[in-house]
């Protein structure tokens, strides 16, 4: 019986960690990209917009339950002593610090800067341009953190 909702466990982990991989990866390659192209003003007022937007059920059930599975995974699987717990665990570390850890380090205070930022200010142009730089770059990250941890638990599951 605990065998077998590990394995759901981990189908359900692999699959929502899939799922926000895709989240992410559609803002580094068309996103923020699209934003880039709109004149200042009309880029930060949109990016502010999805902030706000994407604090949502939807959204934070997959991004906080995909961590919230993972890290019962791993504590269960290493307590146990389940084959592939090593991979389960290194899953759930690329997870927990590659997605949740540098969201909350790099790119929530990014979107909380960005929401201070004047638009119409001098500074803006310029504030805006590094913004998209350095918020993309951290994305990439979690990207491949969530793809991977995504990665391994399909590869557990196949052995």
């Amino acid at each position: 019986m605990i065998d077998d909702l590990i394995l759901v466990a981990t189908l359900l982990a692999a699959l929502g960690c899939a799922v926000v991989a895709g989240f992410f990866f559609a803002f580094s390659v068309c996103v923020m990209k699209s934003l880039a192209r709109l004149p200042t003003q009309q880029g930060i007022a949109a990016m502010n917009h999805i902030n706000v937007v994407v604090i949502n059920p939807w959204f934070m059930g997959a991004f906080f339950g995909s961590a919230l599975m993972c890290s019962l995974l791993a504590v269960s699987t290493l307590s146990r002593d389940t084959p592939g717990a090593t991979w389960i665990v290194l899953a759930a570390v690329l997870y927990l610090a590659g997605t949740i850890g540098v969201t909350m380090a790099f790119n929530v205070p990014r979107n909380n800067a960005l929401a201070k930022l004047d638009p119409d200010s001098p500074e803006g142009g310029r504030q805006w341009a590094e913004y998209l730089v350095g918020w993309t770059r951290w994305n990439h990250v979690r990207t491949i953190a969530a793809l991977a941890a995504a990665a391994l638990l399909v590869f557990v599951l196949t052995v």
